[in-house]
């Protein structure tokens, strides 16, 4: 019974294998595949190169040897950072929506949002190495540059909206000087004296040609191949259900003048835990808030979008999911 048993699972994998190598490489391809018996259950695909892509409107051609082979490492990473990649998606059905209102009305395309994404993973607590914070990855001296509040109890950084607003501020500017959108990508993660400073001592025109750290030259293909799994994570592997995504919770803003010199007794009487009252208000940076005369306003969650008794039917981008 045993070895009928394993022989039944046996030839059930072989079937399974035939089909997703069919799907995967062609009859053809499949076909050679098989024949040479591999020994593992699991099979692993080089995702689809394209040669081309089109990034903030404009086209980009990826078949000069560096640019292709930049994409491929890209995209082979992401989509085989399984677990990464799908907590992108759920995280963005949260966040997208208010980042990508403020790139509309700013000016600045939609694609940067993928920008986001590769810098903090869409985390707007994160903070680097290089004291980087939020979610997208502000210096203190930047971010006070492009109008961040930064103080012992305040860290704006850390708030989606007013640091995106700033994001766009900055790539704005960027794109004043160099009147490309993939040339702006670059210089945020280099910053523009060295983007500028590279073009004109290498006589180069666009930075994708240039020969810097590994990091800024990925950094374009990495935006790239983010767009184009969140574009078809079917195509890329990613079955993914409504019901999976991070619903996004209703909030009541409370305005604030006065300082509050204890916030877990302000998260108290509003009915939620302090813990609460930090994950939705993540520029708090104390137990403390003095506003120093400013009006700040508090997101308070409302209590009946605080729990998944529910599955989550809100769907950003329906092209994302395959079932509800």
């Amino acid at each position: 019974m045993k070895q009928s048993i394993k022989y039944i699972v046996s030839a059930l994998t072989g079937v399974w294998v035939s089909i997703f190598l069919w799907f995967c490489l062609g009859l053809d391809d499949a076909k050679q595949v098989r024949e040479k018996r591999p020994t593992v259950s699991a099979m692993t695909v080089t995702p689809e190169t394209p040669s081309s892509i089109d990034f903030c409107g404009k086209t980009y051609d990826l078949t000069r040897y560096n640019m292709y082979e930049g994409i491929d490492r890209e995209l082979t990473s992401f989509t085989y950072f399984h677990s990464t990649t799908l907590l992108l998606f759920k995280r963005a059905n949260y966040y997208f929506p208010v980042i990508e209102p403020i790139l509309k009305a700013n000016g600045v395309p939609d694609d940067f949002k993928y920008l986001a994404v590769i810098e903090s993973n869409l985390d707007p607590r994160v903070s680097s190495p290089a004291r980087a914070v939020g979610m997208w990855q502000f210096l203190e001296s930047t971010g006070k540059q492009y109008g961040l509040t930064i103080t012992p109890t305040v860290d704006e950084r850390c708030h989606v909206e007013k640091a995106t607003v700033a994001a766009c501020k900055y790539l704005k500017e960027a794109y004043a000087k160099y009147g490309d959108w993939a040339s702006v990508a670059s210089s945020y993660n280099a910053g523009m004296g060295r983007i500028s400073g590279e073009l004109a001592k290498q006589y180069a025109d666009h930075s994708m040609d240039l020969w810097v750290v590994e990091e800024t030259a990925r950094y374009i293909y990495r935006i790239m191949a983010m767009k184009l799994i969140f574009e078809n994570p079917y195509k890329y592997g990613f079955i993914i259900r409504g019901k999976d995504l991070y619903k996004p919770i209703r909030c009541d803003e409370a305005s604030v003048s006065s300082s509050i010199l204890d916030l877990a007794d302000y998260a108290k009487n509003k009915g939620i835990t302090y813990a609460d009252l930090k994950r939705f208000n993540p520029w708090l940076r104390d137990r403390k808030l003095e506003t120093g005369g400013k009006t700040y306003k508090l997101l308070i969650p409302r209590q009946e979008d605080m729990y998944y008794q529910t599955p989550n039917t809100y769907v950003h981008n329906p092209d994302w999911t395959v079932v509800n």
